[in-house]
């Protein structure tokens, strides 16, 4: 018996539709996931034609790119949402310079460099306050006090923004210490206590010093 074109195709489609024809098809997932991998396979083809040197010059580009992102990572640590503004530099509790001091090295010995940078800041401006070159100021932050400190010791200004700056980036950038950072900040903090302010006023010439004395 002969069926016309139309007709038997129809029928044919009927037939296949059963669901016994479709027992072993990939699932909607499989069927997704098989598309996405058809397109990423068309895509680094179409890159490997293009690029010098086919695949491999393409591995080559891949793993430079990798390399690069790789060593910015180390380089500005894990990126984090920069604070609005700086907290203040010390907590709730008080404690002396000395005391701060102490937790520095209890922390540098350990490694803990991060801990070990900030307490010794800490120390840096509790010492300035204990030496009345700052005034004691709740909220400060460790820009401010440099700032103000740098007024006061001009000779060490830049080391001091310099270390506000490291506070800061182990404090609220993500970044991490190292001892040589550590070793920066205790050598300013035992450079600040040998070093005596430069007080606007302070000095007075020898002959306006001669001048006076004649007055009297």
């Amino acid at each position: 018996m002969t069926i016309p074109r139309d007709p038997a195709r129809e029928a044919a489609r009927r037939e296949l539709s059963k669901g016994m024809y479709h027992e072993n098809d990939p699932s909607l997932f499989q069927r997704a996931l098989n598309a996405f991998w058809d397109w990423l396979d068309r895509l680094f083809g179409a890159a490997a034609s293009a690029t010098p040197g086919g695949a491999v010059g393409l591995f080559v580009v891949i793993l430079f790119v990798v390399a690069v992102l790789a060593a910015l990572w180390w380089r500005l640590g894990t990126p984090r949402r920069q604070p609005t503004s700086a907290a203040a530099l010390f907590d709730e509790r008080t404690r002396s310079a000395a005391e701060h001091r102490a937790a520095g090295e209890a922390h540098a010995a350990q490694g803990h460099w991060n801990q070990a940078v900030q307490e010794r800041m800490r120390a840096v401006v509790r010492s300035l306050e204990e030496r009345a070159l700052l005034d004691v100021r709740p909220g400060r932050t460790a820009d401010e006090a440099a700032d103000e400190a740098g007024r006061a010791l001009p000779a060490h200004a830049d080391r001091l923004r310099a270390a506000a700056r490291e506070f800061d980036d182990v404090t609220y950038g993500g970044r991490s210490a190292g001892e040589q950072s550590y070793r920066r900040l205790a050598e300013l903090d035992r450079d600040l206590e040998n070093t005596r302010p430069s007080l606007a006023g302070s000095a007075v010439s020898p002959a306006h010093s001669t001048r006076q004395g004649a007055a009297e």
